[in-house]
Order: structure tokens, then sequence, then C-alpha cells
């Protein structure tokens, strides 16, 4: 079986979030702006899982698109986070670099999906 490296990163990146989220609990941050960094964090993987189940390219390309924005919300959460001197600078800088490469690629994937040239994305 083919491995779909989207898929991966994104359940990764959402692993990751959620264990952040726990910890910026456990650390005493107000829970109703962690919620937000948990449910954009969380849902760039869940909507890339439903893109690949999409039933045509345009609903892959409107899931896809919502898991982008799902990740640039999720940059904005963590950069408020490091700014308002709440998560620790390389913490929040690691997270960024993941969650700007999820971005990049899944903007990327958008616009192949976009190319009515391309044949090579699922659902067809």
């Amino acid at each position: 079986m083919k491995r779909n490296v989207i898929l991966e990163k994104s359940y990764l990146y959402g692993i990751r979030t959620v264990k952040l989220f726990l910890y910026l609990k456990k650390c005493g941050v107000d829970e109703v702006l962690i919620k937000q960094l948990l449910k954009s964090g969380t849902s760039v993987g869940a909507n890339v899982e439903e893109a690949v189940g999409a039933s045509s390219r345009r609903d892959f390309i409107h899931k896809l698109s919502i898991s982008y924005r799902e990740a640039r919300e999720t940059i904005y959460w963590i950069k408020l986070l490091k700014d308002a001197q709440i998560l620790e600078q390389k913490m929040a800088d690691s997270m960024l670099k993941d969650s700007e490469e999820l971005a990049r690629i899944i903007g990327s994937i958008q616009k192949s999906a976009k190319n009515p040239h391309n044949k090579s994305t699922p659902n067809s």
C-alpha cells in the first residue's frame, strides 16, 4: 500500500497538538484560549482524512481548503501563545515549523488538484 505522507504528518501533528493542549492545561493556562488551539490543530488532520474520502474533485479541494485554513489558524494561536509568553520559545518554534510545513504541503496539493490537467487527484 502506498504511503500517504500528508495523512501521516497531519495525524502526528494532531497528536502533538493534543499533547501541547494537555501540557498547557496542566500549567494552568486558560482553557478557553487553549481549546482554540486544540480545535484548529486537530481539525487539520481530520479534514485531510475527509479529503481522502471525498466524493469528487471539488469536495476534495473543499476539504483541503478547510484543512489549510485550520493550519493557518493554528499558526495564529501558537504565535499568540508565544508572544504572550505563555508558550516557551523553543516549543513554539518547533510547532510553528510543523504548522508551516503542513500548510505548505496542503497548499501545494490544493494547487495540484485545481489543475484540470492533473489526473492524479483521488476521486477525480
